[in-house]
């Protein structure tokens, strides 16, 4: 069972998350937005400064893409960023359609954002950009202008994030395969410990992510004999390792000594590009993820988990707007963007729980600071330095301890929203700020627990039958050793997705409300079959494709299911996803071929145990 970390609230408030290479990224952050804030600075207007920095936090985003994707990624966020602090300013002038606004701009931010794995600080600073805007309203400048002033802090960001290009064009694919080539070392170490399922599920994750970037985020046609067909190279060799581990696993067998030193080489040789004598043809290489388009559509379909957490976030979200407008709270969306905060990136109970019982905490000591800061009424360039020195502060403390985060992100966000004036009421400031978090914190935490007292916990369970369905498609493809057809990598790609998923739907199962909790533990013992079977199929889809002889490939294939076998397992998993799909008793198949035989009964059983 995958940990479910730690429970105790106050407990994880002292707790530091190990992380590593946050220097770079905190460092670009600051400078990013400092620069525009010196700049409003000697030009004389310190606050048209100060509200560039909303587009400077462009800087936060796309880290790990490449160069090229990167660039388009960060112009589309710096233009809905300008976009959304416009749209804010322009629909202030009415109160209740300031907070409709904002609202509907947070269901598109978290469908988008959640949809395409956008990945964090996601949908928020979206909803923050929005709020910011309606914020300034007071100050009666014309939305265009203002959305200028995001969209050319925006740009700064932009052309800061891509000076690596110069450097390192290939940095980030280098950095992708070897992380996989570390992750796979580890799970190779890890074989026959008590580490070998998660390590086994992190280079799964980490092999699909180098894929993405190798394949996904890149140009249709590399360059022949380039750095990039040779990554891809590296890459498929860690897949070959990888399958080969699953296979032995599978069959009780040990693995070559010096599998995981293989392994570490190819992270060694990533980092270098170096070459290998083998090539691996176009149409030998994984696809991608689906397009955009494809994950929008799939996002949008009734009943998705994406367009749940949509639904939970916009309902927050517009409570949290109507109830602190009524209660006469000046800067309403404040509560507005503590809600989405909570909710958008979709978390379980546990972890939706602690981030806005730590973004309460954090906010309201970092009020005390806030309070100092306010007080000391910076100008100029001691402004500039304590903003680059919060933003940088955020960046370093944000993944090893949020709480600790909130108590920097309280003053920086004041800072800025105070457009460098000296402020006649402080202390009603800093208690607008802190009961304006408390609402918002209070009302998403709300909104999660009804929502998921009145929604059957059917997510897991679908996730199951959705593997079980990709492993019968890929299974086709195997039976006849055509695993390098267009068809036959689609459904590779597909059954990869959906094992993740299945698995990151257990892990929000387990960490979620009590009755989400039992349908979690309840349905355990398929999920560790169906992840099974998912990654024994995988094994042997590269391992048939390593044979590289279509005959002999066939015959491999072949000897898998024997004859008309493949149709007697796909008639098994058919009668095991009607049954997860019913909560009906599967049917016992007679006669499975070996293949899959073992995980196969183990799922029938324990589907007959769980409808006792």
């Amino acid at each position: 069972m995958p940990p479910s970390g730690t429970r105790n609230p106050v407990r994880r408030l002292f707790t530091a998350n190990p992380v590593r290479g946050r220097l770079p990224f905190a460092l670009r952050a600051a400078f990013c937005v400092a620069v525009p804030v010196l700049i409003g600075w000697t030009v004389g207007d310190i606050a048209a400064g100060l509200m560039a920095t909303i587009g400077a936090f462009t800087s936060l985003y796309g880290s790990g893409r490449p160069y090229i994707n990167r660039g388009v990624h960060l112009g589309v966020i710096a233009i809905s960023f300008s976009l959304c602090v416009a749209l804010g300013n322009w629909a202030a002038a009415v109160p209740w359609v300031g907070v409709l606004t904002v609202s509907l701009i947070a269901m598109a931010a978290v469908l988008v954002c959640n949809a395409l794995s956008v990945g964090p600080p996601g949908a928020y600073m979206f909803v923050l950009a929005c709020a910011a805007g309606i914020g300034v309203a007071a100050e009666h400048l014309d939305s265009w202008y203002i959305g200028l002033l995001v969209a050319a802090g925006g740009a700064f960001a932009w052309l800061v994030h891509m000076s690596g290009a110069l450097l390192n064009f290939r940095g980030p694919e280098k950095s992708a395969v070897t992380a996989a080539a570390e992750a796979v070392a580890r799970f190779l170490d890890a074989r026959g410990s008590s580490d070998e399922d998660s390590t086994r599920r992190t280079a799964a994750a980490a092999l699909h992510q180098s894929w993405n970037v190798l394949v996904t985020f890149q140009p249709v046609h590399p360059r022949p004999n380039g750095t990039l067909k040779q990554l891809r190279v590296n890459n498929h060799e860690l897949h070959v390792l990888f399958a080969r581990a699953m296979a032995a696993a599978a069959d009780g067998k040990p693995l070559p000594a010096d599998a995981a030193q293989r392994a570490r080489r190819l992270c060694y040789l990533a980092g270098r590009a170096a070459h290998f004598d083998r090539t691996t043809d176009a149409d030998e290489m994984p696809l991608g993820r689906p397009s955009p388009w494809e994950l929008l559509r799939d996002a949008l379909i009734p009943g998705s988990p994406t367009l749940y957490v949509v639904a939970r976030a916009g309902i927050a979200v517009l409570l949290a707007g109507f109830v602190a407008s009524g209660l006469g709270i000046e800067h309403a969306y404040w509560a507005m963007s503590a809600a989405v905060l909570v909710l958008h990136q979709g978390f379980d109970w546990v972890r939706t729980f602690q981030r806005g019982f730590e973004r309460m905490v954090g906010t309201w000591v970092g009020l005390v600071l806030a309070g100092a800061v306010l007080a000391l009424h910076p100008q100029g360039l001691l402004l500039i330095l304590i903003i680059a020195l919060l933003q940088f502060t955020v960046e370093m403390l944000i993944v090893r301890n949020y709480a600790l985060a909130a108590v920097f992100i309280t003053p920086l966000a004041l800072t800025i929203s105070s457009g460098g004036q000296a402020l006649d009421d402080v202390r009603g400031l800093l208690f607008a700020r802190g009961m304006d978090t408390l609402i918002g914190c209070a009302l998403a935490l709300a909104v999660y627990l009804v929502v998921a007292r009145r929604r059957r916990p059917l997510h897991l369970p679908e996730a199951v039958a959705q593997v079980l369905e990709a492993v019968e498609a890929t299974a086709r493809h195997l039976a006849i050793g055509a695993v390098t057809t267009e068809a036959a990598r689609a459904a590779r790609r597909d059954l990869q997705l959906r094992a993740i998923a299945m698995l990151n739907a257990y892990e929000t199962g387990i960490g979620g409300t009590a009755r989400e909790r039992r349908a979690a533990e309840e349905i355990w013992p398929a999920v560790v079959a169906t992840e099974q079977l998912a990654y024994r199929t995988l094994g042997s889809c590269w391992a048939t494709e390593r044979i590289g002889d279509a005959a002999a490939a066939r015959a491999v294939g072949g000897s898998l299911f024997g004859l008309d076998g493949v149709d007697r397992f796909a008639a098994a998993l058919s009668e095991l996803v009607t049954a997860i799909r019913s909560g009906s008793v599967p049917r016992h198949v007679e006669q499975l071929p070996a293949f899959g035989a073992a995980e196969v009964t183990t799922l029938q059983e324990s589907l007959v145990h769980g409808s006792d």
